[in-house]
């Protein structure tokens, strides 16, 4: 399934999911028989990676007893200052790893393998030092927005509270889901500012940091836009549970 680099996979996983009406951590909520995290880290494991990474933060001990019968390295986001920040907290943990970096979220539950391949395979082809998930919604409203350049090449990322009214109006999206060669991402992320409305460390930024350097970011864009789709609240949560037992 995996491409000739070694393959590691961060799953950012450290929120408590404040709209979830529970005090249990949100990725530990069941998709079926499995909590959401341990379906992310499968799909890793049947993606070839060698090394996986979730990121933790709210009631950690419990997300680490969940996964203790699986092959990953937990690291530690005590404070939650984006995403940018969550994913600095594996460098010393990846030091020593040269290939690709898959970025996905304990959240995020329905990603398919062939999905990743096909993105792995885009991002090797095309030799990019990142490369973006992206779909297309009708209802885009609480994503990043993707804005191509004329000849259709990524031109930059913007947070929705970042952008403008015509921003807003594109529909293509973005997923949050990012592969980078991994020298390219831990030498940019130091380099991520938080000068946004939110005052956080925006992971987006890091492929806006490529492009200032003129270098390529790929972009893959998918069909079934339900894969991307994250949980924040219990409605949400019933939504999946319904899809993934009618798949």
């Amino acid at each position: 399934m995996s491409s000739n680099r070694p393959l590691a996979v961060i799953i950012l996983a450290a929120g408590k999911g404040n709209r979830m009406d529970s005090d249990l951590p949100k990725v530990l909520h069941p998709i079926g028989e499995l909590p959401m995290i341990t379906r992310v880290v499968q799909t890793a494991k049947e993606l070839g990676a060698s090394r996986i990474i979730p990121v933790l933060g709210y009631k950690y001990k419990l997300v680490q007893s969940a996964l203790k019968e699986e092959p990953v390295e937990c690291v530690l986001q005590l404070q939650q200052l984006g995403t940018a920040h969550a994913v600095l907290q594996c460098r010393d943990t990846l030091q020593n790893f040269n290939g690709n970096i898959l970025i996905l979220y304990g959240d995020v539950p329905l990603i398919t393998v062939e999905t990743l391949a096909k993105l792995l395979s885009v991002h090797d082809e095309q030799d990019s030092l990142g490369t973006i998930l992206t779909a297309d919604l009708s209802d885009p409203k609480g994503y990043g927005r993707v804005i191509r350049d004329v000849n259709g090449n990524l031109s930059k990322i913007v947070e929705e509270k970042d952008a403008t009214e015509e921003e807003r109006a594109i529909q293509e999206i973005n997923s949050g889901i990012y592969v980078f060669k991994s020298w390219t991402l831990f030498n940019l992320l130091p380099m991520v500012g938080n000068n946004n409305s939110q005052n956080e460390y925006y992971l987006p930024d890091v492929l806006n940091l490529i492009l200032e350097k003129s270098e390529k970011v790929a972009i893959e864009k998918i069909n079934n836009s339900f894969e991307i789709q994250g949980v924040n609240n219990p409605e949400q949560l019933s939504e999946m549970k319904g899809y993934y037992e009618n798949i």
